[in-house]
């Protein structure tokens, strides 16, 4: 098992902002915090409504399907 990684609170917020965004990869939140997709997913998971969570990985699914390079 993988050790999750402690994000200060602003940076948590920042990293909400950037995977609700649609134009930052999953790649980009690695390597700026250096966190991976899982703990990105869990990181949402967490944090948003169950309805919102579910809106957005939807969303995520949907546009890496139409997409090479999506998060």
């Amino acid at each position: 098992m993988t050790k999750k990684p402690e994000l200060a609170p602003e940076h948590v917020s920042e990293v909400i902002q950037m995977a609700l965004s649609d134009h930052v990869s999953f790649a980009d939140i690695h390597r700026e915090y250096g966190i991976g997709e899982k703990d990105v997913k869990a990181l949402m998971r967490d944090t948003l409504k169950t309805g919102s969570y579910r809106a957005w990985r939807k969303r995520v699914r949907d546009f890496s399907d139409r997409r090479a390079h999506y998060k």
